[in-house]
């Protein structure tokens, strides 16, 4: 789970998006494979990786666009991992576990046609690559507009975040000097102002906090 943040006060937005295997119509990780490791069952369409042949190259993690194959560290030869839509708990009748599990209810599973006449045909939200070469199995449904449930002044707000409680009988100096230096922040001074689909390096991956802002529908085809 991924989460970063658009916008800036008072017009911010927190995003989420569960991104594991979108399970490709055509995976181009099948075809950067040199070994032959990965194919595309067809019971259900799960794309999935055999152990026994994957030699680490990572030719896989390079063509994916979604950042997909996985790796228990950045030494080289290490077999890939990946999603494999818990393809054993559906041979049980059972859904996958990511559903399950997730406590805002934001990931549902079933048929890709099924969920497309449910949600539409959206394949990709903002920052996420093109999806017409590689036409994942997904629908995604966009988060509503944002909406003021509480009435409340942003420009009082910002007077109280400004000024700090002396301290020791001393003044504190101002959080920020001027309401523009948080109403036009520059855009890195956030930690994640944009979705990032692949880590260079095991380093580069940090755990998200789970919120509601984008509805990911995880389907089969």
């Amino acid at each position: 789970v991924y989460q970063w943040e658009k916008g800036t006060f008072p017009n911010t937005r927190l995003r989420i998006l569960a991104i594991n295997c979108y399970h490709c119509q055509n995976p181009v990780c099948i075809k950067a494979c040199p070994n032959g490791a990965i194919y595309k069952e067809e019971k259900y369409g799960a794309v999935l990786v055999d152990s026994d042949k994957c030699q680490g190259s990572r030719k896989c993690w390079l063509a994916c666009p979604y950042g997909a194959p996985q790796y228990e560290g950045d030494e080289s030869g290490l077999k890939m991992s990946k999603c494999d839509m818990c393809i054993d708990r559906l041979e049980q009748g059972l859904t996958p576990i990511c559903v399950l599990s997730c406590s805002m209810r934001a990931l549902e599973f079933g048929p890709l046609d099924e969920l497309e006449r449910k949600y539409g045909n959206v394949k990709r939200l903002e920052d996420m690559p093109k999806d017409s070469i590689t036409k994942p199995a997904i629908v995604f449904k966009p988060s509503d507009s944002k909406k003021q449930v509480i009435p409340w002044d942003s420009e009082r707000a910002l007077e109280l975040w400004q000024k700090r409680q002396p301290h020791e009988g001393k003044p504190l100096p101002d959080i920020f000097a001027e309401m523009s230096d948080v109403t036009n922040a520059p855009e890195n001074i956030v930690g994640r102002s944009k979705l990032v689909l692949k880590a260079k390096t095991s380093q580069d991956t940090k755990p998200g906090i789970r919120e509601s802002a984008l509805l990911p529908l995880i389907n089969t085809e």
